[in-house]
């Protein structure tokens, strides 16, 4: 086995396998066939619901690599939720296009633009082809061009994107929320590329105002709430799996964020008393 292939073997193991191998194995393998009707209903069913709990697995993880920088070790896992994805949703479906856009994602931060390009591609084909497609993924679609332009350095279509970005987000889901404060801190990082300190330091001010309100009433409401049931197993034939996987929030994730944010606000005022 070359290099190369062993460096990819090991990021694949790093960002997926080691959570999805065994709800995988029941899906690759062959099964008894049922005897009756409502074993075989009951047996599609537990399918399914492995299959939406890898594609949930996956791109959760995905997407944690990509928030942690590590966008190589997020290309296989985000790559595995498109291809179960399109297993349970059909190669047209509007369920593809977050993970068609957290791959192009992860291949622009990790500098394959040319197939970021293609997955944004598919991602914008499949909701021009939905005229209800909502505003709610449409202004995700926008901030991913957004930053797929700016990764090549093209700053004003960059801005174009990221400004229907903030719009659209903050037309669903208003002005001041976590959803619109993702465009105005990708907005701040392109007028910081281009030299206008002032204004990116003022989307700064807003990215972190709005993350300090919503962290702090998050770590409230979580603080008042009794501790949470036991969580039920995928492998637990009568019980749901969760549509959306929870991300618990911890003072210490409210202290990473905030911290960053603020380092990164005081660092920029610096830079611009020193001009």
């Amino acid at each position: 086995m070359a290099t190369g292939d062993k460096d990819h073997h090991k990021a694949d193991w790093v960002s997926i396998h080691k959570q999805t191998c065994q709800p995988l194995i029941p899906t690759r393998t062959s099964l008894p066939c049922p005897t009756t009707e409502r074993e075989r209903k009951r047996g599609t069913e537990q399918l399914l619901r492995r299959q939406k709990y890898i594609i949930d697995a996956a791109f959760s993880t995905a997407q944690g690599l990509v928030w942690a920088g590590k966008h190589e070790e997020a290309r296989p896992a985000a790559l595995h939720a498109l291809r179960f994805g399109i297993e349970v949703y059909g190669s047209d479906s509007l369920q593809l296009v977050p993970a068609y856009l957290l791959l192009a994602e992860a291949c622009t931060g990790a500098g394959h633009l040319p197939e970021a390009s293609q997955y944004l591609s598919q991602a914008e084909w499949i909701i021009l082809r939905t005229p209800a497609c909502s505003a709610a993924l449409q202004h995700k679609l926008h901030r991913s061009l957004g930053l797929f332009c700016a990764a090549k350095g093209d700053f004003e279509k960059a801005l174009y994107h990221l400004a229907n970005d903030v719009y659209l987000a903050s037309s669903t889901f208003g002005r001041t929320s976590i959803e619109a404060s993702g465009g105005y801190f990708h907005m701040a990082d392109v007028f910081f590329h281009q030299n206008k300190v002032d204004i990116a330091n003022s989307l700064y001010t807003e990215v972190t105002s709005a993350w300090h309100s919503f962290l702090l009433k998050s770590l409230q409401a979580q603080q008042q709430v009794p501790k949470s049931r036991p969580e039920t197993s995928v492998f637990t034939e009568d019980r749901e799996v969760s549509e959306e996987p929870l991300t618990p929030l911890s003072p210490s994730n409210f202290a990473q964020v905030t911290f960053h944010l603020t380092v990164q606000l005081y660092l920029l005022k610096q830079q611009n008393t020193m001009e």
